[in-house]
């Protein structure tokens, strides 16, 4: 079997991984096998974080809906349970851009939801 040189197809692999390792720390974006290894684990890091941002940010939607529902004299959880009651199917986004932007709006779905779990 004849002897095969990568040549041309090794450099390209490894211009494409040293790009890609643009910015990293000293040796690892200038050494071939170092700049791989924390590439892999760089990727590994951007895909668990891009499922962790949108558990922080329901979290954050949550915090701000919780705020502002104490503003107006009524708990979190009560809130949620009588908008469930009333059959208002607001997403906790919605929820909170109107508890942050449009606060006259929130006190009065508040007043509705008091109205009815009294």
């Amino acid at each position: 079997m004849p002897r095969v040189k990568t040549g041309i197809v090794r450099r390209r692999r490894h211009k494409k991984v040293l790009k890609l390792a643009r910015g990293f720390f000293s040796g690892r974006r200038k050494h071939f096998r170092k700049a791989k290894e924390q590439l892999e684990r760089s990727l590994v890091y951007a895909f668990r974080y891009r499922k962790q941002k949108k558990r922080d940010i329901r979290s954050l939607w949550i915090i701000r809906i919780n705020a502002a529902c104490r503003l107006n004299g009524i708990s979190y959880s009560k809130f949620m349970h009588g908008l469930k009651s009333l059959g208002i199917e607001l997403d906790r986004k919605i929820l909170a851009d109107m508890a942050m932007n449009d606060s006259e709006s929130f006190k009065s779905l508040t007043e509705k939801v008091k109205a009815t779990l009294n």
